[in-house]
């Protein structure tokens, strides 16, 4: 077994992490792991240091780059509970049996109501800023659903059999994450839409009142459009207006103001 920091990876592949059609039918996630106060101080320190004078390159502790062992043939990513873990096409894998251990269920408004199951999950930082991300936009005029966060390696993988099963395994790859590079299994990533889309996950809600107040402001609360449109061959996914990412707010303040993917935030970003 080797241990080794990756930088990042841009993937060239067009393709979607989210299935659309991923609504409904998912296990009910218990919430027996909590992570104690001081584990939840921690992560809120979790944050950049100051832009070097000189050239503007981000000083990074080296913790919040991947780091990655062979397993098996498969580079699996190790530091799984870091707050800027980089999932995407073209990284490492996530273990397969990776469930983050502080999920909790935000109070937030969901597209199926007051069902418990796995999807209305999230880390527990995450959850925490969402809901005071629904609550301002509710405050601003502004009716939010929440409709996909948390999802299990064993769902990821029922998702893309069943894109296999429906349209075949190259037209799946092109529609649905592979099992193990989910953003979804981080518990750090919420799909959200309204009414005005019909609460559902389609392009057009960019347009809407909904989709452009949370690309204006959800940065404020720590959470970036992780897929924006212009930059699918940075992040290696389709746009996806609908998929925002928690990244903590000083993180999420930087990737907005530069306009960047997290891909180009670690481009930017020194190890120290």
């Amino acid at each position: 077994m080797r241990t080794f920091i990756i930088p990042v990876l841009i993937g060239l592949l067009l393709l979607t992490s989210c299935s659309l059609n991923d609504l409904t039918g998912e296990n009910k996630q218990s919430n027996n792991n909590h992570q104690n106060e001081q584990t939840n101080k921690n992560d809120q320190s979790n944050s950049p240091e100051n832009a070097d004078e000189n050239d503007g390159t981000i000083k990074l502790d080296k913790k919040y780059f991947n780091i990655v062992t062979e397993q098996d043939g498969k580079e699996v990513i190790q530091n799984v509970d870091n707050i800027l873990i980089l999932v995407n096409k073209q990284s490492a894998y996530l273990p397969a049996d990776y469930v983050p251990a502080n999920l909790v269920r935000p109070n937030v408004r969901f597209s199926f109501g007051d069902l418990d199951i796995e999807k209305s999950y999230l880390k527990e930082e995450a959850a925490r800023a969402l809901e005071k991300m629904f609550q301002q936009a509710e405050v601003e005029g502004i009716s939010l659903y929440a409709v996909s966060g948390y999802r299990s390696y064993t769902r990821q993988t029922e998702v893309f059999q069943r894109e296999v099963d429906a349209k075949g395994e190259e037209k799946a790859v092109e529609a649905v994450a592979i099992p193990g590079q989910s953003e979804h299994q981080t518990g750090l990533a919420m799909d959200i839409s309204a009414e005005s889309a019909n609460l559902d996950l389609v392009e057009s809600f960019e347009s809407t009142p909904e989709g452009t107040w949370l690309r204006e402001n959800a940065h404020k609360f720590g959470f970036i459009l992780r897929y924006p449109k212009g930059k699918e061959a940075i992040t290696g996914y389709q746009y996806e207006p609908w998929h925002f990412r928690y990244v903590g707010e000083e993180t999420a303040k930087i990737i907005y103001e530069n306009d960047w993917t997290l891909e180009e935030f670690f481009q930017n970003a020194k190890a120290v």
